[in-house]
């Protein structure tokens, strides 16, 4: 009797388990988020997290409309004052209440907090006030064009801000937000588990109990995975596994146009990892560009899918000039240049990369190409996040990085070519830049502000602080059962509407 209860009991088990895996979503991500707080963190992979974790005040739709979520509306009492109006009966996952007190919170927090990665996003905020408890007004300095679009992005997350001062800045080892998934546990390079907050304010839009985050920068082991079943949805599928995934019946792709770029930042003035020739000279980093074929390039690691480019925003953007192009390899002039510059050949370039199997590819074709026209490219990879602090202190030479993309071009331009922009890693500074980026903020009208970053990108093609490289697609692999995905062009995967058939 006591063996046949035991195997009743196991089976029992067994059968809860079974019905428990069937409501738990496994997501596949291209690398491990940095820390998960929203106003100090940085990572791609850590907004994919955060669409899990916590809402914002907007959001984004598939047509780059912005919509309220956190937030029921919004009006311009002048150019100068917003007005936010705040959704009723939100609670964070700690029981306490969403309000305009919370709201003021946060984005003080992000204007203030030391290392604060969303400060030059939303610096056009002078000061808040608090209206009634479910209305706030942000004062700007100058009129700000572009705030509403960053409020769709981690500057609009709201944090609870009772846990985050019991924390402090180790809030992102548990952080507490507002979003559909309340934070259960992390282990570093290994998974990130969530599981349902009842008290989530679109709880009938969830229909899973748990969600797994599951980082791997092999795409092959990615791709291994989804086909295993051991994966329901994978982020981040290369170009080169797309037909593999498409010809298994099991499973299906979403491919849309992507917000991303991805390029070469080159350390111009921050630390002593400036000292180089490239860092030192733009007649060498117009050389460096000149020794790369990124047709050819996007050829061999992307399969022909992404597009070349030499600016920030995508060519489905009103600020994609097309009159910028993409310039031909030309190492006979690149040497020409090396020349003009003075310097000896070969030009030493140490180029940090990230361990993703593509973005390895990637660099080593790049160090390829630049061995033809008088560079000695030297390869360090790097774990992702691991990079991204060594780029922040200045610990490198040449940096290839990915950009996600934003709606506003603002969010992909001011944070990386303005002075102190945060994700300038590099430090390049240019008066006309910083002024031209500064005033494309005040004005709203397409052809006013294509005007300033017209000036930007005449600047900018000649110092080459920042060489572009390709714009990208999203490209997402998940199970034929999983029904509900919403793709939207900045890539993130929302889990709201989202099931298993």
């Amino acid at each position: 009797m006591r063996r046949l209860a035991l195997g009743l009991f196991c089976a029992a088990s067994l059968a809860v388990q079974a019905t428990a895996q069937e409501r738990i979503l496994h997501v596949g991500l291209r690398e491990d988020p940095d820390l998960l707080d929203p106003t100090l963190g940085s990572s791609y992979v850590g907004r994919i997290v955060f669409s899990g974790l916590c809402d914002k005040l907007f959001d984004i739709d598939a047509k780059l409309n912005i919509v309220p979520v956190l937030a029921t509306g919004y009006e311009w009492k002048d150019p100068t004052h917003l007005v936010i109006h705040i959704r009723d009966g939100v609670q964070f996952q700690d029981g306490e209440k969403l309000n305009a007190e919370a709201v003021k919170y946060k984005l003080n927090r992000d204007l203030t907090a030391k290392g604060s990665m969303r400060r030059g996003e939303i610096n056009s905020i002078e000061s808040i006030d608090v209206i009634d408890p479910l209305t706030v007004q942000l004062n700007l300095h100058a009129p700000a064009v572009q705030l509403l679009a960053q409020l769709t992005d981690r500057a609009g997350i709201m944090i609870s801000p009772k846990a985050t001062e019991a924390t402090g800045d180790k809030f992102g080892l548990h952080p507490v937000c507002a979003g559909p998934f309340s934070f259960e546990s992390r282990m570093a390079q290994d998974r990130i588990v969530l599981k349902r907050f009842p008290g989530y304010w679109d709880a009938r839009s969830i229909h899973f109990d748990q969600v797994i985050y599951l980082p791997n920068p092999n795409s092959s082991v990615r791709l291994a995975n989804l086909q295993a079943g051991a994966l329901d949805i994978v982020e981040y599928i290369l170009p080169t596994d797309v037909p593999a995934v498409q010809k298994d019946p099991r499973l299906k792709t979403a491919i849309g146009d992507s917000l991303a770029y991805t390029g070469i930042t080159v350390n111009t003035a921050n630390g002593s990892a400036q000292e180089t020739a490239l860092g030192r000279n733009a007649l060498v980093r117009q050389a460096f560009e000149l020794a790369i074929d990124r047709e050819a390039l996007i050829q061999v690691v992307y399969s022909g899918m992404y597009t070349p480019t030499v600016e920030a925003n995508p060519p489905s953007s009103p600020f994609f000039f097309s009159d910028l192009k993409v310039p031909a390899r030309d190492p006979a002039k690149a040497k020409a240049l090396l020349k003009q510059a003075g310097v000896l050949v070969p030009v030493p370039v140490t180029l940090t990369i990230t361990n993703g199997s593509d973005i390895q590819q990637a660099g080593e074709v790049v160090q390829s190409m630049a061995s033809e026209a008088g560079f000695d490219v030297k390869i360090k990879t790097m774990e992702f996040a691991s990079s991204l602090q060594a780029a922040y202190a200045g610990d490198f030479q040449a940096y290839l990085i990915g950009w996600s993309g934003r709606s506003d071009p603002d969010g992909n331009m001011w944070q990386m070519l303005h002075t102190g922009g945060t994700f300038n890693y590099g430090h390049y500074s240019n008066a006309d830049v910083d002024k031209a980026l500064d005033n494309a903020r005040t004005v709203a009208a397409v052809d006013q502000r294509r005007a300033f970053y017209a000036k930007v990108w005449e600047q900018e093609r000649t110092d080459l602080p920042l060489i572009y490289l390709w714009t990208g697609k999203n490209i997402v692999g998940m199970k034929q059962a999983l029904i509900g995905f919403q793709q939207v062009p900045d890539g993130l995967i929302r889990l709201q509407g989202m099931e298993m058939k």
